[in-house]
């Protein structure tokens, strides 16, 4: 793919409003974009140069939408997964052909690498710490063609010390202000990489045993982060209730089971009084005073009564689930007391 300064420029005043440029304190010209949440990204590829505005996106997505290819054996940094906060750049370093030698053995690969040992590694050889691999000149062009050769030189070594990678975990962080189904990328996940090294054995020059003698971390993952909504959907009729129960601290992510037993309780009615019982109340307390520990007005306020029934839950069952339950119980696990109400 080529493009230049002109294509880059053009690809911006084609499909975007023009940016503002403006002079700094040190009279730079410096470039912005006009719309909030928008920035300008310069992606580089093999010397080439593209420029695009792009939203709070990730690379991968900034790099499909501008059409440009990325082959599974090219590097792309910062990663695919990168999601752009700011003004960016992306730089692709394509995979060209490499001939790795290693005794009699050959392996032919496609690698945007540079290092030799890393060629080395993604050829499936593993190289030790007194090994040396180096970049030859090919004679044989039959063999090789324009393809970078490299070879392996054994010393012996009887260590080996391996770059590993850390793979980030994935936090979810539920957010009760948002819808439930609603997913949110809040950080982009980066793996770690440790460093370990092995004492290794062999038998007749063949590897038959790694002993791990160290480990460092050499850079800590960053996890990555989805907020997902958790807020319940209550029914019209409910909502006044619902509102109710969050005023006297029944958390979102117990709403709708917390609604489910007090309409079960009570429908949610204030002066709600079992016939038989004497049962009172929202959580049909038995008796009714019992509510007077959280407030004076127990006999009249749906949150004080609400309130009430929470340390209740609490106490009895270990939460609203745990009661819901309880609720649905045979006459068996409910004990002597067979009305459904609280006692």
């Amino acid at each position: 793919m080529f493009f230049g300064v002109f294509l880059a420029l053009s690809f911006v005043n084609t499909f975007s409003p023009q940016p503002s440029v403006y002079a700094d304190e040190e009279d730079n010209l410096v470039m912005k974009a006009n719309d909030a949440g928008e920035y300008f990204v310069t992606i580089h590829d093999n010397g080439s140069t593209l420029l695009v505005k792009a939203g709070a996106v990730t690379v991968a997505e900034v790099l499909e939408k501008s059409e440009v290819k990325i082959a599974e054996t090219d590097i792309v940094e910062p990663g695919l997964d990168t999601v752009i906060t700011s003004d960016y750049h992306i730089n692709i370093y394509r995979a060209r052909p490499a001939l790795v030698i290693d005794g009699a053995n050959r392996r032919y690969i496609m690698t945007a690498s540079h290092d030799p040992k890393q060629i080395a590694v993604e050829a499936g050889l593993t190289v030790y710490d007194d090994d040396e691999v180096k970049m030859e000149f090919n004679n044989n062009f039959l063999e090789a063609g324009a393809v970078s050769t490299y070879r392996i030189t054994r010393n012996g070594g009887r260590k080996l010390t391996l770059e590993e990678k850390l793979p980030y975990e994935v936090q979810i962080r539920y957010d009760y202000t948002k819808a439930k189904g609603e997913r949110v990328l809040e950080q982009a996940g980066v793996d770690g990489r440790k460093v370990s090294v092995y004492d290794i054995e062999f038998e007749d020059n063949v590897e038959v045993s790694r002993t791990l003698v160290e480990e460092r971390i050499v850079v800590e993952a960053v996890p990555e982060i989805i907020v997902e909504g958790a807020r319940v959907s209550i029914s019209p009729e409910r909502e006044q209730c619902a509102n109710w129960a969050r005023e006297a601290g029944v958390s979102e992510a117990d709403l709708e089971v917390a609604i489910d037993l007090i309409y079960r309780e009570s429908g949610c009615r204030v002066d709600a009084t079992n016939a038989s019982s004497g049962a009172y109340g929202i959580p049909q307390a038995l008796p009714g005073n019992k509510m007077a520990t959280v407030g004076d007005d127990w006999q009249t306020n749906p949150v004080t009564q609400i309130r009430w029934m929470i340390g209740y839950v609490n106490g009895r069952y270990g939460g609203w689930s745990q009661a819901l339950d309880f609720w649905w119980c045979t006459g068996v696990c409910r004990g002597v007391n067979k009305s459904g109400h609280w006692y």
